[in-house]
């Protein structure tokens, strides 16, 4: 069970890591605060070293990647479009970025809390990314 635990959470938190660099791939452009941009740059560069992270563990368990949910990806890109149609600035991003953090925060501890049997180093991993999407959080507040 626990190798089973271990391969479920690794993916979620591969498909989240994926999730958030989109999201802030979709926004890099329209920002007008260099802090802001150095900021949000600086968090895509954290999320993809743990990504890569999570491809090795991935691998030495002989799993493959997950991807985030399409209709998750699609309705993050629509909320992104609209909302930035309407006003487009870096309050706008920030409160999008926050949104998608909470979210972020509490799937991977729900995810936490289901694959219970994951190994440690897993669990380690997820709890970093969390950290990850917490300290986004907070930097972001300054935007609100």
């Amino acid at each position: 069970m626990e190798c089973s635990d271990t391969v479920s959470l690794l993916k979620e938190c591969d498909s989240g890591t994926k999730m958030a660099v989109s999201s802030i791939d979709d926004v890099l452009g329209r920002i007008k605060s260099s802090e802001m941009k150095d900021m949000l740059v600086k968090s895509r560069e954290n999320h993809e070293k743990l990504g890569n992270e999570i491809h090795s563990q991935l691998i030495e368990h002989n799993s493959d990647e997950k991807d985030p949910n399409a209709m998750a990806k699609g309705m993050s890109w629509l909320k992104t479009t609209m909302k930035m149609s309407m006003g487009e600035s870096d309050g706008t991003v920030a409160d999008l970025l926050t949104d998608g953090c909470n979210m972020g925060i509490k799937s991977l501890n729900k995810y936490l809390n289901e694959y219970e049997a994951a190994d440690q180093t897993s669990k380690g991993i997820c709890k970093k990314l969390i950290s990850i999407e917490e300290e986004l959080c907070r930097d972001l507040k300054q935007y609100l």
